[in-house]
């Protein structure tokens, strides 16, 4: 398993990820390359304590890696948001 500051790039503050965060309570980030859905989860937990239900994963055209985390009803995107200053 990697560190989980390693595994978690940075937030992504996008109009869509905004939106994805307000109505399906879901965060995205730029990831490590080589991290796995395992390990963005469990880097996510770590980091915010939060309990996460799903972790998707996309390969962008700019050579990026993005994970979309789908957190639990118990813990609002929103306030994660707010302590990572994006809101």
């Amino acid at each position: 398993m990697m560190d989980a500051h390693i595994t978690i790039k940075y937030p992504l503050a996008t109009e869509k990820s905004i939106r994805l965060m307000e109505s399906e309570n879901k965060l995205v980030f730029v990831v490590d390359r080589k991290a796995t859905k395992q390990d963005i989860k469990k880097a996510i937990q770590e980091l915010f304590k939060a309990k996460v239900t799903a972790v998707n994963t996309l390969n962008s055209v700019r050579g990026e890696k993005l994970a979309y985390i789908t957190l639990a009803k118990e813990t609002p995107a929103i306030d994660i948001a707010t302590t990572l200053g994006i809101m």
